[in-house]
């Protein structure tokens, strides 16, 4: 009997030790085939720029319609700083960062005060990025660290927007002689702190290459004609800066645009130009190429920081939050506080556009750094000008009697979002 009980706990222990090494196996087999999917999904991730726009769109966003986790271009090492939420911050007296009326730069097109609105919550929100923060702005280290240098903002009028609060918030911290003006028949603003030696700049290229939309002041047309191979007349002032800040993407979306066949300027005025008529996507991408092509060729990245402006929130459908059906941004004056909130306009395909095209000019060794304000712009449906800002022309009457119609929810009131824009810009420039 004793004999018995021996032999069934033997048998016992050798099951246990079988069963071990079979679940081992089994273990292992299902580590190797884990490594060989990843390793797989790393190499799809890799030839990003190898495959169509669609495919792109699929690999780079995930359902939610964000960015992946996998760490694009945009993040930084230790934290992403274009991931969080909105806090609303009364108590500190952080923001605004300055007040409207100690601004003389400020443009009437983005001063909302001035004219006439009343509400002021919108002033006082602070960008919490998800378990980290960002250096807060410090006017005084920041003009010291700008001393002798040239920072240049290239783009549409939103990059417009940006430069206009950048240099209030620069403003009442550099002392001795300060100016600001325009050049290149409008094409260029310029800010001057002369015993610094700074110039913070704005040039107006809202497609980066040449396009009908050149003019400063005239180019509210139907139809967009694109010189997709034209850069140079742009791009020759732009190349003595320290600091470059491009961005460029609303302007690209239109049904059709038309871009003429031959490498010929546009301010070349040849009559007869033939051209044909893409969407926006090619038209994007081409356009991206030449612009990326100039900047192998002409900036040397070891002398010249590189920055790109992420595309902008526009909040012309009310119904994406709840709102009315026919509704926008009109007398909006709370954020949507749920940051998963994305609004219909932001077009997913450019974007994939983009960071395919910046991945491959880093591909090259040249690094731009894309400043990624999609998401933190998308909640903020309370911030945009609307119809608080100079009207260059005369309202008609069914705009008067709808002042939604005439309401501006692509540009943003200043002080205001844009700040925030700049705080994180600041944040890497330094970092």
């Amino acid at each position: 009997m004793g004999k018995k009980n021996c032999s069934i706990g033997l048998c016992d222990m050798q099951t246990i030790i079988h069963c071990s090494i079979f679940i081992f196996f089994v273990g292992g087999l299902a580590t190797i085939s884990f490594y060989k999917n990843n390793k797989q999904q790393v190499s799809i991730t890799v030839t990003l720029t190898n495959v169509s726009v669609n495919t792109i769109e699929t690999l780079v966003l995930d359902h939610r319609r964000r960015f992946k986790s996998a760490p694009p271009l945009s993040l930084a090492t230790t934290c992403d700083l274009f991931s969080g939420r909105w806090v609303h911050d009364n108590k500190t007296q952080y923001y605004p960062l300055y007040k409207e009326h100690e601004c003389p730069y400020l443009e009437e097109t983005f001063a909302c005060q001035t004219y006439g609105r009343k509400d002021t919550k919108y002033l006082h929100w602070r960008w919490q990025p998800h378990g980290c923060n960002f250096p807060r702005f410090d006017a005084k280290a920041v003009v010291e660290r700008l001393r002798g240098k040239r920072l240049l903002f290239v783009g549409d009028s939103l990059n417009r927007n940006q430069w206009n609060s950048m240099i209030c918030m620069l403003h009442s911290s550099i002392p001795g002689v300060k100016s600001a003006g325009a050049d290149l028949n409008g094409l260029l603003y310029t800010f001057r702190a002369t015993d610094y030696n700074i110039s913070v700049d704005f040039y107006w290229a809202p497609m980066l290459v040449e396009s009908n939309g050149d003019s400063p002041t005239n180019h509210h047309g139907n139809s967009r004609m694109v010189a997709i191979k034209a850069i140079e007349n742009h791009a020759k002032h732009w190349v003595n800066s320290d600091i470059l800040i491009f961005n460029s993407f609303h302007w690209w979306r239109s049904p059709e645009l038309r871009l003429l066949k031959s490498a010929e300027s546009l301010l070349d005025d040849h009559p007869n130009q033939e051209y044909e008529e893409v969407d926006c996507y090619l038209a994007y991408k081409v356009g991206l190429k030449t612009w990326s092509d100039w900047v192998r060729a002409h900036i040397d990245p070891l002398k010249t920081k590189l920055y790109f402006m992420g595309a902008t929130a526009t909040h012309s459908k009310a119904r994406d939050w709840g709102g009315m059906k026919h509704g926008n941004c009109y007398r909006e004056t709370e954020p949507v506080m749920d940051d998963r909130f994305w609004e219909s306009q932001t077009d997913l395909k450019m974007m994939s556009i983009l960071e395919s095209s910046l991945s491959e000019l880093k591909s090259t060794g040249v690094n731009v750094q894309i400043i990624n304000i999609t998401q933190l712009t998308q909640c903020r449906k309370d911030g945009h000008t609307t119809v608080y800002r100079k009207h260059w022309r005369p309202l008609t009457e069914e705009q008067k009697k709808n002042p939604q119609l005439d309401s501006d929810c692509s540009h943003w009131c200043v002080p205001g979002v844009p700040d925030i824009w700049n705080e994180l810009l600041l944040a890497y420039i330094f970092q």
